[in-house]
């Protein structure tokens, strides 16, 4: 069982699952999955569209490879974490908010192909109690969800990606 949070079309579905502290994140996009997988692993394409409105989002450093990691701020906010597997058809990841070290999520992307260019992007972030997921759900997190998936939307459609 889970509690879903159905926002518009244009918006990400966020589901909290019930039985493991998990976030489940599901968005469609007019865009192919190799795009989005581009999108999620090319830091000079990654920094235009992550995070909320406004932000500015700085690169320390990025190695996306099976086995690299990464860092980045945006706002004076730290956020680091290792790339496990990059794969045309997935992303697995760790995600950590410097603000809370104690705090890491698994995260793994899945991008199935819908067909006619249309890609729907699966995201689960497992973390490590159900405290540490209700946090996350209430920190605004899908305030910089939609935000950045709006920006990655417009991305894709001016045909960089």
């Amino acid at each position: 069982m889970s509690t879903t949070r159905n926002i518009s079309a244009a918006e990400a579905t966020i589901e909290a699952d019930a039985d493991v502290p998990a976030i489940r994140i599901r968005r469609d996009f007019a865009a192919t999955p190799a795009q989005l997988v581009r999108a999620h692993t090319d830091p000079e394409l990654f920094v235009r569209w992550i995070g909320p409105d406004g932000y500015v989002t700085t690169i320390d450093h990025w190695d996306a490879r099976t086995g690299g990691s990464w860092r980045y701020e945006h706002e004076g906010q730290g956020f680091h974490g290792c790339f496990h597997e990059v794969s045309d058809e997935r992303l697995v990841q760790t995600f950590t908010w410097e603000g809370m070290p104690e705090g890491v999520s698994l995260e793994t992307m899945t991008f199935e192909d819908l067909g006619d260019g249309r890609t729907r992007l699966h995201v689960t972030s497992l973390v490590g109690s159900f405290e540490a997921r209700d946090g996350m759900l209430s920190s605004g997190m899908d305030v910089g969800v939609n935000d950045g998936y709006a920006k990655l939307d417009a991305l894709l459609s001016d045909d960089t990606v």
